[in-house]
């Protein structure tokens, strides 16, 4: 065996050696044993809200098991707030963060929402009786229709729920735009049954102000195809664009 390869050799298993003292001291002490050694591991700064955490890597991390609910859970279970919204109170038995909250790459909210994530645990649920949230997650075809979106999201429709509970058949979870939709044609009138006039038309101003603008004296609240386009709410038929909300 030539010199350098032995040398090599010593070198590798010193420094597997080294390594492995290092984790066994920051195992069984903390990170405090081995000061300043996180500035050679840490792949990236933590959010804002966990900074206070940068040179504590054994409060998230668990050797040979990374990130574990648990250690999450230990902090935010008391939050009480978040546990009381209906769109984020799956968070009290999800029993999964990693998924949709990812550290080490800074900002304010390390979250980054995956639907798929849900779907994934409405699968593995399925073979058990659903408990609490995962009762959300219906037993219908694979796939994003799988989720039910109204319980999480039913006190932000704007729809008023005069298209129902399948947001799935319109929308993507990654945006909600509609992809290929169409507005009905400009001379509809019937644009009262998807659209609600804001508070203001309930009031004096629609009578002072808005019938003025547009010179339509006479329209009632829900005849909106008399003073709007179509195109924007603020494209005033026979005026042009007036924002005046």
């Amino acid at each position: 065996m030539k010199w350098k390869t032995l040398a090599y050799l010593i070198l590798t298993a010193a420094s597997i050696s080294g390594a492995g003292a290092i984790i066994g001291a920051v195992y069984r002490q903390g990170s405090a044993a081995v000061p300043r050694w996180t500035a050679f591991v840490k792949p990236g700064q933590l959010s804002v809200k966990h900074a206070f955490l940068s040179d504590k890597c054994e409060t998230c991390h668990t050797p040979a098991r990374g990130v574990e609910a648990s250690a999450c859970i230990s902090c935010h279970a008391t939050d009480a707030a978040a546990l009381a919204r209906e769109s984020t109170a799956f968070h009290a038995t999800i029993q999964s963060c990693t998924a949709c909250h990812v550290e080490h790459e800074g900002g304010v909210r390390p979250t980054q929402m995956d639907h798929e994530a849900l779907i994934a645990l409405g699968r593995s649920s399925r073979a058990r009786p659903p408990s609490h949230w995962l009762s959300h997650l219906q037993p219908r075809p694979e796939g994003l229709d799988s989720l039910d979106c109204f319980a999480c999201h039913s006190n932000r429709s704007p729809h008023r729920d005069l298209f129902g509970r399948e947001c799935a058949a319109c929308h993507l979870v990654t945006t909600w735009n509609v992809a290929g939709f169409k507005h009905p044609s400009p001379s509809s009138t019937e644009c009262a049954q998807c659209h609600q006039a804001p508070p203001s038309h309930y009031m004096h101003h629609f009578h002072m102000i808005s019938m003025m603008v547009a010179r339509q004296e006479h329209a009632r609240v829900e005849q909106c195809y008399l003073c709007h386009q179509t195109d924007a709410w603020n494209n005033i038929r026979g005026v042009g664009w007036y924002k005046h909300h």
